[in-house]
């Protein structure tokens, strides 16, 4: 049975004001507390007429991690729209949920770069989260079936300034940025931060293997740890548990 992921009214407001002191003080930036309450406004109204919205917890990633404490920063674009997908981590699904595409071909590209790590049997990735990597998508809620249905709302001036939050920071980071949508973000980084950018094509399958930088292939995961070591900081453990699956012979979609 899918894991209700429906929001709640009110829930949106309820969880800004339980995040840390950082992020909130960024959201209530002029601009950015402008594209907020419009945001929110609209989330309420969209529920109000009966709209179902995902995910129940839409500021998830930004929980219980303060600027200062990411190491990684993974950009999605847009929540899954599907009952019982999103989870407010881009790219993470509940466990019990079927494996979309895009995390498929991620875990692949993983166990392609380190040899003998087999497949996660799970699809949450908040093993991750509590390593630092921030999992954030630019959209941060979407209607059920309608992907992209709040996108140009305003979330996208709120993700930016969180972004920009994040890229301050003057401890370095790794910034893997996967697709066009996401690699217009690394205007927001300042030049002279130190931080490692990565970039390569989306992992869903439409794009996963095409040029002009293929997702399989690409290398970010073990490139990331060396960097990390290099900077002396802890490498990521991008295995997510002790259950396994036989690895693929083949990149599948």
């Amino acid at each position: 049975m899918p894991t209700d992921n429906r929001l709640i009214p009110n829930a949106l407001a309820a969880q800004t004001a339980q995040l840390p002191a950082s992020w909130q003080a960024a959201l209530r930036a002029p601009r950015v507390a402008e594209a907020l309450q419009a945001v929110t406004a609209h989330v309420e109204r969209r529920l109000a007429e009966g709209a179902v919205v995902y995910p129940a917890t839409p500021l998830r990633a930004l929980q219980g991690l303060e600027p200062s404490d990411v190491r990684v920063v993974i950009l999605g674009q847009d929540p899954y729209h599907g009952p019982g997908q999103a989870q407010g981590l881009a790219f993470s699904v509940p466990d019990d949920c079927k494996r979309p595409p895009s995390l498929r071909n991620i875990f692949n590209e993983i166990a392609q770069e380190y040899p003998g790590t087999p497949l996660p049997a799970g699809n949450d990735l908040s093993p991750w989260a509590e390593q630092g990597v921030l999992l954030l998508n630019t959209a941060l809620t979407v209607e059920d079936g309608q992907p992209a249905s709040h996108a140009k709302r305003g979330w996208e001036t709120v993700t930016d300034a969180l972004i920009a939050l994040v890229a301050q920071d003057p401890s370095p980071k790794v910034f893997m940025l996967w697709g066009a949508h996401a690699q217009a973000k690394q205007a927001l980084l300042p030049h002279d931060s130190g931080h490692l950018v990565l970039m390569a094509n989306h992992p869903s399958p439409l794009s996963a293997r095409r040029p002009p930088v293929p997702f399989l292939g690409c290398g970010h995961f073990l490139a990331t740890n060396r960097w990390l070591v290099d900077q002396g900081k802890n490498p990521i453990d991008w295995k997510l548990d002790k259950k396994i699956i036989p690895v693929q012979g083949e990149f599948g979609l």
